[in-house]
């Protein structure tokens, strides 16, 4: 049965999400025509274009954050949507905000309209990138420390009050040490800009 094969543990144990392309499933034997009639049983789901989901998975606060990161497997989830996901601040964003190589194609696809792009370039593609399993999909986002200066080197687009307040939550809360920001910070060459907030911060 191909019902049997599309079960939150059989995909995970083929290395596939909750949230996969038809491409994803013929490894495991499941054609388009297969996918089409597990749609009909209500089985799968589609999220959009190109985008399925399995039905039974259990909605999390970062759903939208998989689902977004499966449609867009080489952006990196930062700012905003990576201090939601770290629990520092209090932004609660309504768009996923993803970062995309300088040189790379916006997608023209996406699951959601709320996606808001931003661009690294470099060594910024790599440097305090992490790896997380959400749902199934490994989703790539800025470490806290990297996301608390991200923030800094935004501001004029996050407001610098949103900078200033991840920077103080993300220490207070252990997220990330004083010293994990400072070298972030001198690798991002923003060590400038936080010095006078890293000083408050001190006394």
């Amino acid at each position: 049965m191909k019902e049997a094969r599309l079960t939150r543990a059989g995909l995970e144990a083929a290395g596939i999400g909750v949230f996969f392309r038809p491409r994803d499933l013929e490894p495991i034997g499941v054609s388009f025509h297969d996918l089409q009639g597990l749609v009909k049983a209500g089985t799968v789901e589609k999220v959009g274009s190109g985008l399925y989901r399995l039905a039974s998975a259990h909605p999390t606060e970062n759903e939208t954050i998989a689902m977004v990161s499966s449609a867009v497997p080489r952006g990196i989830v930062c700012l905003l949507s990576a201090l939601r996901f770290h629990g520092i601040g209090t932004q609660s964003p309504h768009e996923v905000w993803i970062a995309l190589d300088r040189k790379a194609r916006k997608p023209s696809r996406l699951p959601t309209k709320g996606v808001r792009f931003v661009r690294f370039s470099g060594a910024m593609l790599t440097y305090g990138v992490q790896e997380r399993p959400i749902l199934g999909v490994q989703v790539r986002l800025t470490s806290p420390a990297r996301t608390v200066v991200d923030c800094f080197r935004y501001r004029n687009k996050l407001g610098l009050d949103v900078a200033t307040e991840a920077l103080r939550e993300a220490v207070r809360t252990r997220a990330a040490t004083v010293d994990e920001i400072v070298r972030a910070a001198e690798f991002c060459r923003a060590r400038t800009v936080l010095r006078p907030y890293l000083e408050a911060l001190a006394q």
